[in-house]
């Protein structure tokens, strides 16, 4: 059975700190239902708001009619595979191509291994996450940018 520490409402420190509206913070007011029940609707409401106010001022736009008897000349995946798309373009041998695309997913695995050497939350306190974190995010943003350039400068960008 848990013990509940009530707040000493005499405490002069303590009514100053409510009179200036901080309070459950300061004497363990639970967050179900005064946080929950009044703050997470308006946060969904606002991002719900976000999205809409996105879709109305930036629609997406339909392309130009589908031929099926044209091929397009270059013929790209969504956006977020181009990282992967690239590793098969670029990769001369298909099945080493196939076999760094299984790697994805394994080193997406170690993550939480690694993340756990180190107790602490802070990046700076954490160099090999955050290390492996910078570095993946690179190769990520070079493959992705690279996947939409031909395949004589998707490796350099263009830039040597």
């Amino acid at each position: 059975m848990a013990t509940i520490k009530k707040p000493d409402l005499s405490d002069p420190k303590l009514r100053a700190l409510l009179k200036e509206g901080m309070g459950h913070n300061y004497y363990g007011e639970p967050a179900w239902p005064n946080d929950l029940l009044y703050i997470f609707p308006v946060v969904m409401l606002g991002t719900l708001a976000c999205c809409v106010a996105l879709a109305v001022l930036d629609p997406g736009m339909v392309g130009e009619p589908a031929d099926p008897f044209a091929t397009p000349l270059e013929i790209l995946p969504e956006w977020y595979l181009y990282p992967t798309f690239q590793i098969l373009r670029v990769v001369p041998n298909k099945l080493l191509g196939v076999m760094l695309q299984a790697a994805i997913p394994l080193g997406l695995m170690l993550v939480p291994f690694i993340e756990s050497v180190n107790k602490f939350q802070n990046p700076f306190r954490r160099p090999v996450a955050t290390t492996v974190f910078l570095f993946g995010t690179l190769v990520t943003l070079w493959l992705g940018i690279g996947a939409t350039f031909p395949i004589s400068t998707s490796l350099t960008l263009g830039l040597f």
